[in-house]
């Protein structure tokens, strides 16, 4: 009795060491690392590590059937921490819609083919005091050829707000600069209601000049059989009234409806577009801070074959260029350069060039030249709808 109290005993003790030398350092490597997928798999081999002395101590793979019993018991340990893994990697193979452009292949001075230009040398040229410049990533490919028609050529990294005049940090981190007086002019949509209050606070009036026009658009996987959805039934869809694609002509499959971050251009327009409707709780996914946190974030689109989202036209057209997704039709008006222009799109909007009061001398000429003939050309063969 005594010998084999001593024997658990030690198996607790080598339990705990294994898990105490190995098991806690990798575990905090992976919780600091953000691999939360990975935790079961990491626990399941340190308790394979025991099993695997604890059969050599009793002798199991001395013994009849020994070596299949501890073979199949160990696999079955891997087994059940690989598949808390699973669910994350099915969720990887789902491509994201969201930030799938390299913001490089437009970077102006740098002999873009993705950069639409001028067919002469722009009348306008500003060779000193640039105006700094930020804006949406989709509106960046418009303002980087802005800028390779009127600055002087250069180095100008869209991914370097600290060095770069010129950079693209997002619709949401473009009006925190702004208002913090850190660029000059912003390329987004309209601000969302809580940049508006942060301006007002600070006694900043932010001055939107429409430039171009474009359309917001909402997009399913490809499979989908819906091709067209009203503009109330996708109220309701992001309502939560409306459940299931067999309500809206769908296959009888639940519909997860994605959502932007706040404050971000497309979900400021979004709410625009909701007006009094309710908006249901977003998808929410975690994932790691600074020092091991957990924070918690809107998902980001993955295109399950019962998603939906939504976006700008253009970003998703000519930027991500993604196959696997389709835009959806609205009130049965599909979204295109014609039916912006026309104005039959109900979604179409105005995007805009913003200041909040800047004292750079070649901010106001610099605007002007961009509402001029050669700006509004750009506008267009970039792949946006002019200002007429």
């Amino acid at each position: 009795m005594v010998e084999k109290f001593g024997r658990v005993m030690q198996a607790i003790f080598y339990f705990v060491l294994f898990f105490g030398v190995i098991g806690i350092p990798v575990l905090l490597y992976v919780l600091l690392s953000g691999a939360f997928h990975l935790i079961g798999l990491v626990i399941a081999g340190i308790f394979t590590l025991w099993l695997l002395y604890l059969f050599v101590d009793i002798d199991l793979y001395k013994k009849q059937n020994g070596k299949k019993i501890a073979s199949g018991i160990i696999v079955l340990c891997l087994l059940i921490g690989a598949s808390f893994s699973v669910p994350h990697y099915y969720k990887q193979s789902f491509a994201q819609v969201d930030g799938e452009v390299n913001l490089e292949d437009y970077q102006p001075f740098t002999d873009s083919e993705k950069l639409a230009r001028l067919n002469s040398t722009a009348s306008f040229k500003i060779e000193h005091d640039l105006p700094k410049l930020d804006g949406a990533t989709a509106l960046y490919p418009l303002y980087a050829a802005f800028v390779e028609a009127v600055y002087p050529a250069g180095d100008y990294p869209s991914y370097d707000p600290v060095n770069s005049d010129v950079v693209s940090t997002t619709t949401r981190e473009a009006y925190d600069r702004l208002l913090a007086g850190k660029t000059d002019i912003i390329f987004v949509a309209g601000p969302s209601a809580g940049h508006q209050k942060t301006a007002e606070a600070r006694g900043i009036e932010l001055e939107m000049t429409p430039i171009g026009r474009e359309a917001f658009v909402f997009f399913v996987n490809s499979r989908n059989v819906v091709d067209d959805l009203s503009s109330d039934e996708i109220k309701n869809i992001y309502a939560g009234e409306v459940t299931n694609w067999s309500d809206v002509g769908g296959k009888n499959d639940e519909i997860r409806a994605f959502q932007r971050p706040v404050d971000s251009g497309s979900q400021t327009t979004f709410i625009k577009f909701m007006e009094e409707t309710p908006i249901q709780e977003p998808e929410i996914e975690e994932m790691a801070s600074g020092m091991g946190g957990i924070i918690s974030e809107v998902a980001s689109y993955r295109n399950y074959k019962n998603a939906i989202g939504y976006t700008f036209r253009f970003f998703s057209v000519e930027m991500v260029q993604n196959d696997k997704i389709k835009l959806l039709a609205v009130d049965g008006v599909e979204p295109s350069i014609e039916t912006i222009r026309s104005d039959e799109y109900p979604l179409s909007a105005e995007f805009y060039a913003v200041t909040a009061g800047s004292d750079n001398p070649n901010v106001g000429p610099f605007i002007e030249w961009i509402l001029s003939e050669e700006g509004q050309e750009l506008v267009e063969s970039t792949g946006f709808v002019s200002i007429e």
